[in-house]
């Protein structure tokens, strides 16, 4: 028997994780827009959104389901929530290096990585936050 989770995304933990990444992927890419041009900056963006939405998928999905009871429902969202991450990370840099010129691969990476490194570093954003 699965239980499905029906707390909405805004209210669970990872939420907090989320808005520090749209907030790090604006801040470089504003950054990146003031020292080294227009298109560095719009690169960055871009590339932190493509983390931003991979990470945004990957906890739509890997948060469906909760509880012992639905351990195996749990573990095949979080497989598939990997995997479509992964796939969508491919896919929208490919539409970015086919679609967007001029482009500037450094700041491109660079935003990704940077709220890439937010998502890596969750445990020490959530750390003060009480479980429940």
């Amino acid at each position: 028997m699965n239980i499905r989770n029906r707390t909405p995304l805004h209210r669970l933990p990872v939420f907090r994780v989320l808005v520090v990444q749209a907030l790090t992927g604006l801040v470089t890419a504003f950054a990146c827009g003031v020292f080294w041009g227009l298109v560095a900056g719009y690169s960055a963006l871009l590339g932190g959104l493509i983390a931003w939405l991979a990470n945004l998928y990957f906890a739509h999905k890997a948060f469906r389901y909760f509880g012992a009871r639905s351990a195996k429902a749990v573990v095949q969202s979080l497989w598939s929530g990997e995997m479509g991450k992964l796939i969508l990370t491919a896919a929208l840099f490919a539409l970015v290096f086919v679609g967007v010129q001029p482009l500037e691969p450094l700041a491109l990476f660079g935003g990704y990585l940077l709220v890439l490194g937010v998502g890596a570093s969750a445990l020490l954003l959530m750390r003060n936050k009480p479980k429940h």
